[in-house]
């Protein structure tokens, strides 16, 4: 039977019905900026990551720009960066006018090398660096980071986009982090109806500004202390990702669980399915497997050809993207970054997905 790599229709029994009356009652009332909804997503955020400050914006991305401003970061800094994520890391340092230095990954646990980025803080001597917590878990080296970055006067900054419930130490990952974000997307473990992001810091400076960039640079009404942009969360994404959060436990129980399913059942075979750190509880966000170039694109033709999804997170290294050529200031390492695009397959993984489903996708595997 065909399963889709993602199901966004798989909604809680009545969910529709609430959500039909949550936009019918905001639109009544013209509820459409700011008010209690936006209010209670951020309270709510500030509750479940253990952080003092959220600050909701429009989506992800400018997640990430907010906070590489709000630590200060502008025309001609360096930032560190790893080479194997989203575009939208890379992005977000020249959208401020910063100069990208990359760095490569452990093939072994698949995030930013450690010792890699020890070398390129002492060669580059960056003003602020960022770190990305891949596939619902982050780095084994966590700790180690923060506290190098911290010792070092580097600010780092955590992009948080695929992390939400994810626990390090026992702990909310973001708790521990000077500043973080989030994405909101609508695949994304806690997902909004359309885009939608935050900024979650300890620091009350960062949250100040971060707020106040996120409204056009306001400090009042009609005085401004920055120059910002537009990128308030609406509230209606503030709405629905209020609703959906009242499933999270239970959605992210049926990935976690789903994702164990995966890889007990690769457990011992030629499909290498990766594990997340043992300081790590993850959120269930991605399934990751890792094949030689060639077998991965075999496996994916054949289940293409069964009609099951699946996806290639990431297909590239960041170093070298068309569109890096022009603004990157430099690539610490990057052949096992560029080996990973290559080699990645993900195998469907979403709330609610039936144990029939799951064997099916582990039997075309196996069978390919």
């Amino acid at each position: 039977m065909p399963v889709p790599f993602i199901d966004l229709k798989r909604l809680e029994s009545g969910f529709l019905d609430r959500w039909s009356e949550k936009v019918r009652t905001m639109s009544e009332n013209t509820a459409f900026i700011g008010g209690p909804e936006v209010a209670q997503i951020e309270k709510t955020l500030v509750e479940t990551t253990g952080v003092e400050h959220a600050v909701s914006c429009a989506n992800g991305t400018d997640a990430l720009q907010l906070a590489l401003r709000a630590v200060g970061v502008g025309r001609g800094d360096t930032v560190l960066l790893p080479d194997f994520t989203f575009w939208a890391t890379f992005e977000a340092v020249v959208n401020v006018g910063a100069d990208p230095v990359t760095v490569d990954i452990d093939p072994a646990e698949m995030h930013m090398d450690f010792d890699l980025f020890c070398k390129a803080v002492d060669q580059h001597k960056p003003k602020a660096a960022m770190i990305v917590h891949l596939y619902g878990w982050g780095t084994s080296r966590l700790a180690e980071l923060r506290a190098f970055c911290k010792e070092r006067g580097v600010v780092l900054i955590e992009d948080g986009a695929q992390a939400y419930g994810v626990k390090y130490k026992g702990e909310s990952i973001y708790k521990g982090a000077d500043i973080s974000t989030i994405s909101f997307y609508p695949a994304k473990v806690l997902g909004a109806a359309g885009d939608a992001g935050a900024v979650l810091t300890s620091n009350p400076e960062y949250a100040k500004v971060v707020r106040s960039m996120a409204n056009h640079g306001r400090s009042e009404h009609y005085s401004y202390g920055y120059v910002g942009w537009n990128s308030r969360m609406d509230s209606f994404q503030a709405a629905f990702l209020n609703l959906a959060h009242e499933f999270i436990d239970a959605r992210i129980d049926s990935r976690r669980k789903s994702g164990e399913f995966y890889r007990k059942a690769f457990a011992g075979s030629a499909h290498k399915c990766i594990t997340p750190p043992s300081d790590y509880v993850e959120n269930g966000y991605l399934n990751l497997m890792i094949y030689e170039p060639a077998e991965r694109d075999r496996i994916g033709a054949v289940l293409k050809e069964k009609g099951i999804g699946f996806a290639m997170v990431y297909p590239g290294a960041m170093s070298e993207q068309e569109g890096a050529k022009d603004y990157i200031k430099a690539a610490i390492g990057g052949e096992h970054a560029s080996t990973a695009g290559k080699s990645v397959l993900n195998l469907p993984l979403f709330p609610y997905m039936t144990d029939a489903e799951l064997e099916e996708v582990v039997a075309a595997v196996k069978g390919a």
